[in-house]
């Protein structure tokens, strides 16, 4: 059974296999610089001749101070910009190519002594034996018994799993009390097994994205069927646009401790209370009213700008069992999904959220309830102060 099961997880993590952008890995990354000095980093769900992960880690691998690099993956990716491959290091054989390897590097200098370190060297150093090229045992799973034993030699993973394994993967880093920096979905939020670590400070987002969509390089055998698909002009590779990516990491970055600047009131009008559980309902972040102590509902984004010292997280309506009090809805209430009845909470403030557009319905809304830690004193109180 646990043999299908890392067989499944793999073949799905070739379906799911995005390769992230080189400037996203750096516009991210910079944020974390001193965590890396004298650690051993893992990159388990990454091709070396591929993947932008371990050619940011290893190109950088001197200036970041670290001790190891390794990256787990399946072969068969050219280096970007050559013909030279893993094939070109190891015995070539077309036979080869769905063999899985690791590459463990200890060592990056100016191998071929032409004043620059690049992809070449460290090729070269492969071939020298002054770093490691290997074949792997098993299929190269994350999951797999030689790639947890990898793990577990690590300090720091950093990679781009498979979306659809996510919480699979999140999982196994817990598990195995692992500090790392990985790319997922941001409604990977809403589950069970991944709320609960961001209400509880385990996990937060990243730095550096808050919107929009990003691209990610696919094999050549990927079908471009979605919108957002294309062709590279300057490299000639395939590629996706995904929504709603986020950097997930349980680093501490000086990011997550940037004080919000509040500038609204609280109004009834403009926050309403919710009917099923006693929190009023704010449309964004930059509305959290600065003079409201109670309960907030607010969308999932304003994890974008959580900071633990100015806000308490208290649940998620996606989960009413981290919602204690919260009441059910009839079937006269539905949700984005157009499911009726059920539990959650929702925007008291239908009509100007197009309400007629559900019929007899009225919509609930996914909503993150939080705290101020320090709100201001109300207007009124401050007129009575004075």
């Amino acid at each position: 059974m646990a043999g299908n099961k890392g067989l499944n997880s793999a073949k799905t993590a070739r379906k799911d296999e995005f390769y992230t952008q080189l400037t996203d890995i750096e516009k991210e990354l910079r944020h974390y610089r001193q965590h890396f000095k004298g650690k051993t980093v893992f990159c388990n769900c990454d091709d070396p001749f591929e993947s932008n992960f371990f050619k940011y880690f290893v190109l950088n691998f001197n200036r970041l101070g670290l001790k190891k690099l390794i990256a787990t993956c399946y072969a068969g990716s050219p280096i970007a910009g050559t013909q030279l491959s893993m094939f070109d290091i190891l015995e070539p054989s077309s036979s080869k190519r769905d063999i899985p390897y690791k590459a463990v590097v200890t060592t990056v200098y100016d191998k071929t002594g032409d004043g620059g370190v690049d992809m070449t060297d460290v090729a070269e150093l492969f071939k020298s034996g002054e770093n490691e090229l290997s074949e792997l045992i098993g299929d190269g799973d994350f999951q797999s018994p030689e790639c947890l034993e990898l793990l577990d030699q690590s300090d720091i993973v950093v990679t781009n799993p498979p979306f659809s394994l996510f919480k699979e993967y999140l999982s196994v880093l817990v598990e195995h009390k692992k500090q790392f920096i990985i790319i997922g979905n941001m409604n990977a939020v809403k589950y069970k097994e991944v709320f609960p670590l961001i209400m509880n400070n385990e996990m937060w987002l990243g730095a550096s994205i808050h919107s929009g969509d990003r691209a990610f390089f696919v094999p050549d055998d990927y079908p471009l069927q979605a919108s957002g698909c294309g062709v590279d002009p300057e490299t000639g590779r395939k590629f996706i646009r995904v929504k709603g990516v986020r950097w997930f990491t349980n680093l501490d970055i000086a990011h997550r401790h940037e004080e919000m600047i509040l500038y609204k009131r609280y109004t009834a009008e403009e926050n309403p209370k919710y009917d099923n559980y006693n929190a009023v309902d704010v449309s964004g972040a930059a509305e959290i009213p600065m003079d409201y102590s109670g309960l907030m509902g607010v969308p999932i984004s304003f994890l974008d700008k959580y900071n633990p010292d100015q806000f308490e997280l208290i649940g998620i309506s996606d989960l009413p069992e981290t919602m204690p009090g919260i009441g059910p809805l009839g079937k006269e209430w539905i949700d984005v999904y157009r499911k009726e009845g059920g539990t959650g909470h929702y925007t008291a403030n239908m009509k100007s959220l197009g309400i007629s557009a559900y019929g007899r319905h009225k919509v609930i809304f996914s909503r993150l309830i939080i705290r101020n830690k320090h709100p201001e004193p109300p207007k009124e109180a401050q007129k009575h102060a004075d």
